[in-house]
């Protein structure tokens, strides 16, 4: 079917030409150019406000208020303009109308009013660069290099708010632990409030909670459970947003063995009771794996008090290995339990999962033997992908701290692999990123939260992520979830983390400085690094060893692992994590690039825009003539994106966000069977659980709002 096209047609209209064949039974990508043109010949420069220099602009924005002052002082004008000079000269241009829609719809600066543009993409990318360099003139020239090129493109809240006066936080998500005390419930509440409206999504650890009916001074049968607490997060989350631009989003975690586990699943369901019904916000089960063992043998499983495990062992439920205990608990009499079916526990699981796609699942021994660092990981955030040890903060009567814990803020950012894979210093631009990376570490101070000012304080965290996976596979001719493609995502991963951890130490070295539990770390023992010592990583292909050798990219050797161990035992590194792969979204849109490391979606994919309907967007580097290599998700199956992913997972020190997707004939007993098949496959945490909805031509797609939006 085709249209005839017209000069008045809007940009709109012509996007939506996408997902109509033309006469010959092909994709029509020449609309969606055209409509970027439109978008910009209609839209964008007659809403731009004009400047005659870029001295006129910048004394302007910084006069009104637009542009922190501080940030252009640390600079010599003639530098600036020198930067900005070199980002116009890379003659950016959008591959999508999409990409070039989010942008100017959600980042990009406006007037006060929110009727003008104030920036075009390469002022954003400058005061970006400009910002996270802190006054460095090489990182900020490097930066302008890689995000202009497409290679590194940070987070939403980094990229939308760097350099303005009027911001939220560069941060992208952050992850609190809730103790067994009104003071920390309630402490809590005020903290996701405040976080919420800087802009970040919040994971809230709810574990440690007495379960319904628990004794309450003594007094039995008083405690409520963790559903209240979750009606309170979640008028607090709706409450707060980063000054009308993000909504409040937060996600909270409960263990599987915890008494009020089904309690807390119901809460999803369609035709749960209004009382306790949970809408927005998003839940998560920490699943060890004692659970999956039970419910092979068809056993019940028990679910164990956390006010008598306090009791008994001195410490939260959140802090005990339950895999470890089980056995000791359910024969001491001291803590009390009840028990349910192991499979009608998975069964239920899979039906929530059928009818809300949640929740979240962490494999909770999976995750904390991968871990390095001294602590146990209890929780995971909003996307599953941030994985950090935490600790307890205790609280006066009046809620002032007695002893400040340790929470966690997650700083992101994402290469396209495509782009990285032709850079022409590979090193250079994972060097780049982690700089940058570190940067906006170093520049988060939120006083307002102070276990999240000490947790990133204490461990310079990072997450590096990556995305365009399937874009980069497809332009090379491979199939996603193939053995090359495999094999490609094996040995891109195993290279980024060398990288990483040698850019990591080079700055420890640089500061004479390594974040606070080094010393106890598997990194400070060289016990990390065996798994590269002791075998040799390579291709097992000989299309993506061709691939490595085309790009000039140099393969780490054992004797490249060798040198780096001992200079990281000796000097240490300066962020305790350094990856994480976040579910990105809109910065994919305006990369172009596909999200994540997962398959497509659709070839045309739908998103959903509140004020101007759907808005379509091709697949990167599709074209009527390779669409072989762009099968979708759904057709793709769980278990080839499962292999990917644990290809990748092995090499990342946390998470990585991960979407199972299921054709609309799909039954809880195939959920069940992916989830477990993840669990043997070393698969750290879940994310959504998601079914074709064939009423839809393409497939319109919520993201995360923290991490992928």
């Amino acid at each position: 079917m085709t249209f005839q096209i017209n000069e008045r047609q809007d940009y709109h209209a012509l996007n939506a030409m996408l997902n109509l064949y033309d006469n010959e039974g092909h994709i029509q990508f020449d609309k969606d150019k055209l409509a970027i043109h439109r978008y910009f010949h209609q839209h964008v420069n007659q809403n731009t406000v004009f400047f005659h220099d870029l001295k006129e602009k910048l004394d302007f924005l910084q006069q009104k208020g637009y542009y922190e002052t501080e940030v252009l002082k640390q600079y010599d004008f003639t530098f600036v303009k020198k930067l900005f000079q070199q980002a116009y000269s890379k003659k950016f241009r959008f591959q999508t109308f999409l990409g070039a829609f989010k942008y100017y719809t959600s980042y990009t600066l406006k007037t006060f009013d929110n009727k003008r543009y104030l920036e075009r993409y390469e002022d954003r990318v400058c005061m970006v660069a400009l910002t996270l360099a802190q006054g460095d003139q090489v990182l900020a020239d490097r930066l302008v290099d890689e995000i202009i090129s497409g290679r590194f493109q940070p987070a939403t809240p980094t990229f939308l708010n760097c350099g303005k006066k009027q911001r939220g936080e560069l941060v992208s998500c952050f992850l609190l632990r809730i103790e067994d005390n009104m003071e920390s419930i309630g402490r809590s509440i005020n903290s996701a409030l405040q976080l919420s409206k800087r802009g970040g999504g919040v994971a809230c650890l709810l574990s440690n909670l007495r379960e319904t009916g628990a004794p309450i001074k003594m007094i039995e049968n008083q405690s409520s459970g963790v559903v209240p607490v979750m009606k309170m997060l979640e008028d607090a989350f709706s409450y707060a947003n980063q000054l009308g631009a993000r909504q409040g989003a937060g996600a909270v975690y409960l263990h599987a063995h915890h008494p009020d586990i089904l309690h807390f699943l119901d809460t999803k369901r369609e035709n749960a009771d209004e009382k306790i019904r949970i809408k927005t916000l998003s839940i998560g089960v920490v699943i060890p794996d004692i659970t999956f063992k039970l419910a092979k043998h068809n056993e019940e499983m028990y679910l164990f008090s956390p006010y008598d495990i306090q009791r008994v062992y001195g410490v939260p439920m959140s802090e005990i290995s339950i895999t470890e205990k089980y056995a000791e608990m359910v024969n001491n009499k001291k803590i009390r339990k009840s028990k349910i079916n192991a499979r009608e526990f998975f069964l239920t699981l899979a039906e929530i999962q059928f009818e809300s796609g949640y929740p979240y699942i962490m494999y909770e021994d999976t995750v904390n033997h991968a871990n390095p660092i001294k602590g146990r990981i209890n929780m995971s955030n909003l996307c599953s992908e941030i994985l950090q040890v935490n600790s307890a903060s205790e609280y006066e009567d009046d809620l002032n701290y007695l002893h400040i814990g340790k929470d966690i803020s997650c700083n992101l950012g994402s290469m396209n692999i495509a782009h990285t894979m032709d850079s022409p210093d590979f090193a250079l631009s994972i060097e780049t990123a982690v700089r940058a990376l570190t940067a906006v570490s170093d520049m988060s101070h939120i006083g307002s939260v102070p276990s999240i000012e000490k947790g990133n304080q204490d461990s310079h965290a990072i997450g590096l992520g990556q995305m365009n996976l399937h874009g980069y596979l497809a332009r090379e001719s491979i199939h996603y979830g193939s053995e090359e493609g495999i094999d490609f995502t094996n040995i891109y991963f195993y290279i980024v983390t060398y990288h990483a951890l040698r850019t990591s130490n080079q700055i420890a070295i640089e500061r004479n400085s390594y974040f606070k539990s080094f010393k106890n770390s598997r990194y400070a023992s060289g016990e990390f690094f065996n798994k590269y010592t002791e075998r040799s990583w390579q291709p097992q292909t000989k299309k993506v060893r061709q691939l490595f050798e085309q790009a000039g990219i140099t393969i780490p050797r054992q004797q490249d692992w060798l040198e780096l161990k001992t200079s990281v035992m000796a000097h240490g590194i300066y962020n305790q994590n350094l990856q994480a792969v976040p579910p990105t979204g809109s910065i994919s849109y305006i990369n172009n690039s596909t999200s994540s490391i997962h398959p497509i979606v659709s070839r045309i994919e739908i998103r959903k825009d509140g004020k101007t309907g759907r808005v379509y967007y091709p697949a990167p580097f599709m074209t009527n003539n390779n669409l072989e290599y762009y099968k979708d998700a759904y057709e793709i199956g769980p278990e080839k994106i499962i292999d990917t992913y644990a290809a990748a997972t092995q090499h990342v020190d946390q998470g990585l966000s991960l979407t199972l997707f299921f054709k609309d004939d799909a039954t809880t007993r195939d959920i069940n069977k992916a989830q477990i098949y993840a669990w043997r496959k070393g698969i750290k945490t879940l994310y959504y659980i998601r079914l074709r909805q064939t009423a839809l031509e393409g497939t319109e797609v919520q993201g995360c709002v923290s991490c992928s939006l």
